[in-house]
């Protein structure tokens, strides 16, 4: 059975307090364990290694500009054939 556990905040920051949260997250993935935590919401963990997919997307629509960055990996990597197929 599947299981999903979120972590969500939302908040209208300035600059230098984004460029902290950036921070903590760049520290958090050179040590390999992010903890993710508010006043409501109980602690989540991650454990980030191997390789990683990265996503950036930026865009201006109507005078708003934003910028998202998404990095997702495997908890369990799939292992994978170190062989090639034979073709003949």
């Amino acid at each position: 059975m599947k299981s999903k556990t979120e972590f969500k905040h939302e908040a209208l920051l300035e600059a230098d307090d984004i460029q902290g949260v950036l921070e903590a997250l760049s520290n958090g993935l050179s040590k390999g364990k992010m903890e993710f935590s508010d006043a409501k919401e109980s602690t989540l963990e991650l454990q980030p290694k191997g390789l990683m997919h990265l996503k950036v997307t930026a865009s201006e629509e109507d005078g708003r500009q934003q910028f998202e960055v998404k990095v997702r990996w495997e908890k369990r990597p799939k292992s994978l054939s170190k062989t090639p197929p034979k073709i003949k």
